[in-house]
């Protein structure tokens, strides 16, 4: 579905990603794990037209994607629920759930409507509130579920664990596991390590711009520089 080959994305003189080569297949959950400014969310700020790539390919389902404006990478079918979240805080939540249709000219906006409330009950009990009133974890909530308004064929979650409760986390990830089970390929860029592995079909591992390794969820789980490096293991 995603072929990113030999990307390079610079914040001016930082060479931030030097020559990512990643592959993610319809139907998987990858995970994106590394440390802070290892360059995961460049990434996945890249893949949704936020930034521009100096040099490199993205190919989704075929046709290059790399440097295609924001919108016109959300009509491909690829959304992204931002790190923090950052919803409209000033607007209710149903109001916040109809912008993520803002592509949309069918007429299945209301039943999709209903769908995310039925994923996510709380946002059903606080559907006429404003955003900004509403929990960290029912923020996360409703970022994951603006992005779904939108159909994403592949959905781009940027730490949707950060600053969340461990309980609070466990019902996320359970979540984002449904979604999966629903069609929805998943790119996962996330810190909590342990968490994104056990989750995840294949995984990469981030360290300063370049991808040092790559396998399996569960072989990574296993695997000693891994398990030392960011499962304080």
């Amino acid at each position: 579905m995603l072929q990113i080959r030999d990307l390079h994305v610079y914040y001016g003189a930082i060479h931030a990603l030097k020559g990512l080569n990643v592959d993610v297949d319809a139907g998987e959950i990858v995970s994106i794990i590394g440390s802070n400014g290892a360059g995961k969310s460049t990434m996945l700020r890249t893949l949704s037209g936020l930034l521009r790539p100096k040099k490199g390919s993205v190919l989704f389902e075929g046709s290059e994607i790399g440097g295609l404006p924001p919108h016109e990478v959300v009509g491909k079918g690829i959304v992204q629920s931002p790190e923090g979240r950052r919803i409209f805080t000033n607007m209710t939540v149903g109001e916040n759930l109809k912008l993520g249709a803002f592509l949309r000219k069918d007429g299945d906006i209301g039943a999709d409507i209903e769908h995310i409330l039925n994923l996510f009950p709380r946002l059903r009990e606080r559907f006429r509130q404003n955003a900004g009133t509403l929990s960290g974890g029912e923020q996360q909530m409703l970022a994951i579920g603006r992005a779904l308004m939108a159909r994403p064929r592949l959905l781009l979650l940027d730490e949707p664990s950060l600053g969340l409760a461990p309980n609070l986390v466990t019902e996320i990830f359970r979540i984002i596991r449904t979604i999966n089970g629903e069609g929805v390929t998943v790119l996962l860029v996330e810190q909590n390590a342990h968490r994104a592995l056990e989750l995840a079909n294949r995984a990469y591992v981030l360290e300063t711009g370049e991808i040092v390794l790559t396998d399996s969820g569960k072989a990574l789980l296993e695997n000693p520089k891994v398990r030392e490096a960011y499962l304080g293991a």
